[in-house]
């Protein structure tokens, strides 16, 4: 059955693109009377959620926004085997094509005119879905990320180091098969490159020095509004 073209990369991508497109952001806030796209930053991710409608809300969207990526990336691994041993070509382009709806699902949102989240959240989730060869460097650039927000007070910094920091630590972790493992250097970059353009309106806040920062967890919040990135 998993050897079918029709079911690799049609069937299983377009499953979890729709997984992907689900608006977890969006239905969130809708539950509590609130368009979130015309209020804060107008973004549907977990960030403008949290400051919106609070921290607890904001931490629901990220760990539903994150499973909706590994949960589909996690079953297409166990489907095709691919994690045991070194997975072949065609395992892991239909592996890839699952994590690709997924994201691509989130950030182009059809059901949001193609106006969805940034996408850090399901792309962690995809990398951690994706055992063993992503999880261990997804892991690591979530406590680079964590690190990084906390320190700098800037989410979108902290997004951005911890997406320029995952290939260099996924080739650090295989080194020795990465000629075997080109496809999953090629989404790693892809993925980057996506997340990296997806902040560039940050970015150039950041070098303006205008980018609000976030509240910290321990710190009483303020009562200015916040454009979350």
């Amino acid at each position: 059955m998993f050897d079918s073209p029709w079911i690799l990369f049609v069937v299983l991508p377009v499953l979890s693109l729709l997984a992907g497109s689900i608006p977890f952001g969006v239905l969130i806030a809708r539950s509590k009377g609130v368009d979130l796209r015309r209020v804060g930053s107008g973004n549907v991710g977990a960030t403008n959620v949290g400051r919106v409608l609070g921290r607890r809300w904001g931490y629901l969207c990220f760990f539903l926004d994150l499973a909706k990526g590994l949960i589909p990336v996690a079953l297409a691994g166990r489907m095709l085997g691919a994690g045991e041993g070194v997975p072949s070509l065609l395992q892991q382009a239909a592996w890839l094509a699952v994590g690709f709806g997924a994201i691509a699902g989130h950030v182009f949102n059809f059901w949001l005119r193609f106006r969805g989240g940034k996408g850090v959240a399901t792309a962690l989730g995809v990398v951690v879905g994706m055992y063993p060869f992503f999880t261990h460097a997804g892991l690591i650039a979530l406590a680079i990320w964590i690190v990084v927000t906390l320190a700098s007070r800037y989410v979108s910094l902290g997004s951005i180091v911890a997406a320029l920091a995952f290939l260099p630590l996924f080739a650090a972790f295989h080194w020795r098969q990465l000629g075997q493992l080109w496809p999953l250097c090629a989404f790693a970059v892809g993925m980057t490159v996506l997340i990296i353009l997806r902040h560039r309106g940050n970015i150039r806040r950041l070098l303006a020095g205008t980018e609000n920062k976030i509240t910290r967890p321990w710190e009483r919040k303020s009562s200015q509004p916040q454009q979350a990135p």
